[in-house]
C-alpha cells in the first residue's frame, strides 16, 4: 500500500472514530437529561386549566412563590405557625409519620386548624425508587391514614424523599389520589445552622412560580423565615400554598410538578 493510501486511509479512520465518540456523547446526554416520569411546571399547569381562581390570589396576575416546609411537625412547629399567623401566611407542610406525626399529633392539628395545606412526606423517609411498590405503597398509605385520623383531612400531594421519582412511584401515586410536588430553591438547611446563610441561599434561587423547599425542624431555619418573608414581599413576591400556585388547575394524582 502506498503512503498516500495509508495516510488516507488513517484519516477515514479517525473521522469514523471521532463521529462514533461524538454519537456516544450525544447518547450519554440524552440517557442523563430524560426524566423516566411525566412532569409539568406550575405555570405550564395554570395555563392548561380552564375556570376561574376562587380565592384572593391568582398566580396567573400575581408574582407567586410556594413556601413549602418537609420533615415535621416537629417541637419548633409552633413558632414558624406563629409567625405565619402573624404575617397573614399559609404554607404546605409535607408531614412525616415516625418521630413527627406520631409523636406530635396536637401540632399536626394546629397546622390543619390554622389552614395551612397539608402533604404526604411518607413514614420513615425512605427513598421510595429504592424499596418495592408495596412498601412504597405502606409508607404513603400509613401516613394518609395517620394524617387523615388526626385533622379529617386526606392530603392530595406528596413529596417524595430527595425528589427520587420515577414510573413506578407515579402508578402508585395515582392510585392513591397524590400529586407529587419537587421544588426549585433548597437552603440546604439539614447542612447548616447558620441562619443568615439560610437566607441567602433561598433569596439568591427565587423565581416567580417556584417552589421553596425548607425543613422547619432544624435549628437556623425557622429563624430565617421572618426575613426571607420580609424580603421577597419586598421584592414583589406573594408568597402562596402550593395548591394556590397551580389554581385554577387541580394537582393531578401521579403527576410530578416541578417549577
Amino acid at each position: 500500500m502506498s503512503a498516500y493510501k495509508r495516510i488516507r486511509r488513517s484519516r477515514i479512520l479517525i473521522t469514523l472514530a471521532t463521529a462514533a465518540t461524538v454519537a456516544l456523547a450525544v447518547a450519554v446526554t440524552l440517557a442523563l437529561t430524560v426524566t423516566t416520569y411525566d412532569h409539568m411546571s406550575p405555570r405550564a399547569a395554570r395555563d392548561k386549566a380552564k375556570g376561574q381562581v376562587t380565592g384572593a390570589v391568582d398566580c396567573r396576575k400575581a408574582k407567586c412563590v410556594a413556601l413549602t416546609f418537609d420533615g415535621g411537625p416537629s417541637a419548633t412547629t409552633p413558632r414558624l405557625l406563629d409567625i405565619l399567623k402573624q404575617k397573614h401566611l399559609h404554607a404546605t407542610f409535607f408531614l412525616q409519620g415516625r418521630g413527627h406525626i406520631a409523636k406530635y399529633p396536637a401540632i399536626l392539628r394546629r397546622i390543619a386548624d390554622e389552614r395551612h395545606e397539608l402533604g404526604n412526606h411518607t413514614w420513615t423517609h425512605p427513598v421510595l425508587t429504592e424499596i418495592d411498590a408495596d412498601q412504597a405503597r405502606q409508607e404513603l398509605t400509613r401516613t394518609q391514614d395517620a394524617i387523615e385520623k388526626i385533622t379529617g383531612t386526606r392530603p392530595a400531594l406528596m413529596r417524595p424523599p430527595q425528589g427520587r421519582t420515577d414510573r413506578k412511584l407515579a402508578g402508585i401515586c395515582r392510585k392513591l389520589g397524590l400529586a407529587q410536588i419537587l421544588w426549585s430553591v433548597t437552603a440546604k438547611d439539614y447542612e447548616t445552622t447558620d441562619t443568615a446563610l439560610i437566607t441567602k441561599r433561598v433569596l439568591e434561587q427565587t423565581h416567580r412560580d417556584g417552589i421553596i423547599l425548607l425543613h422547619d425542624l432544624h435549628k437556623g431555619t425557622v429563624p430565617a423565615v421572618p426575613g426571607i418573608i420580609k424580603t421577597l414581599q419586598q421584592r414583589g413576591y406573594t408568597i402562596v400554598t402550593v395548591s394556590q400556585l397551580l389554581a385554577p388547575a387541580q394537582p393531578q394524582p401521579g403527576m410530578v410538578y416541578r417549577p
